[in-house]
């Protein structure tokens, strides 16, 4: 579906063509062409190869979809595939993409099973014609930067929700496999990211300094800045995977204390009952040279011992702290 279609010469709309009309607008006028579609048809993508002279192995891939993110050469033409990461009803992150072609003359954005649009991105640009005008190089960048904006606050969720994890697992009483689940699904969470910026952060080093596209030659220290939004969305993500390894390993500590808090409290008792135990087998055994089994006070005295014995080992092992 087409959701923006535009001509600009020096920053500002000039005429605003169909897809069937973008080569004939871009004969009659200078400046270039910014094409935007959202789940596009066969038939839109092959009008738009026909029309811009589209590689058909970059069209190909924007058709297909599920494109690990990167950046191909064509010539004196770009293809960029990036992901768009959501937070889904359930929680998890969603993945959708972007696909940008990036012409001499024409920006074409085609976006896949995403929420997530970039009016605002053509809006910021169109308020700024002065860097509109540096032509497709900067539309792209636009369009990158905000995919790369997107990502902060998905990590900074997670790392809200790492500290409520840590602060919560030494609260008593707290359900260990609970904490298990949150933290795997953080680290799930987290792995969709990497796979989002890993890839980007690399082809995107290859947009500044040495060799680099004519298209992004201009705009070099645009895509510098980029990078650094990368270095740091994966330094964060690196911490953040350390943490929740670490985490994980103290959450089975802390089971395993409890496990041996219980086993503790476990053996005070049976000493306690064992000791009571012995004490009732001894008089229960019933011989005849037994003079305490015919003595009026013989029953108290017995149970004044088991008692006397069960409650000093009960006060020992208070004071142990296995009780």
């Amino acid at each position: 579906m087409l959701i923006n279609s535009a001509v600009y010469h020096d920053g500002r709309i000039v005429a605003e063509p169909g897809l069937d009309g973008v080569s004939e607008a871009l004969e009659s006028r200078s400046g270039f062409v910014w094409i935007a579609l959202r789940d596009p048809t066969d038939d839109e993508l092959g009008l738009l190869q026909r029309e811009l002279d589209l590689p058909p192995l970059a069209v190909e891939d924007a058709r297909k979809g599920h494109q690990r993110p990167k950046v191909e050469e064509y010539g004196d033409m770009l293809f960029a595939a990036m992901h768009l990461l959501e937070v889904g009803a359930d929680g998890n992150l969603e993945v959708g993409e972007v696909h940008v072609f990036v012409g001499p003359r024409f920006v074409v954005s085609v976006r896949h099973n995403s929420q997530q649009g970039f009016l605002g991105v053509r809006g910021r640009a169109e308020r700024e014609p002065h860097l509109l005008g540096q032509g497709p190089g900067f539309v792209f960048y636009a369009l990158m930067d905000a995919v790369v904006d997107r990502y902060f606050p998905l990590i900074d969720a997670v790392e809200a929700e790492l500290e409520q994890v840590e602060e919560s697992m030494f609260q008593p009483g707290q359900d260990r496999q609970a904490v298990v689940q949150k933290l795997f699904g953080l680290k799930q969470r987290l792995a969709t990211l990497r796979h989002a910026v890993t890839p980007l952060l690399e082809v995107t080093s290859k947009l500044h300094g040495g060799r680099v596209p004519a298209v992004c030659m201009a705009l070099q220290d645009y895509f510098r800045d980029v990078y650094d939004h990368l270095l740091r969305i994966q330094g964060s993500i690196d911490a953040a995977r350390e943490t929740i390894i670490a985490a994980t390993q103290v959450n089975l500590t802390l089971v395993t204390i409890d496990e041996s808090l219980v086993t503790k409290r476990l053996a005070a008792w049976a000493a306690i009952f064992a000791a009571s135990t012995a004490l009732a087998g001894v008089w229960g055994m019933n011989f005849e040279k037994m003079p305490e089994l015919k003595w009026a006070f013989g029953y108290p005295m017995a149970l004044g011992a088991i008692l006397l014995v069960s409650g000093a080992l009960y006060w020992r092992f208070k004071r142990l702290g296995w009780l």
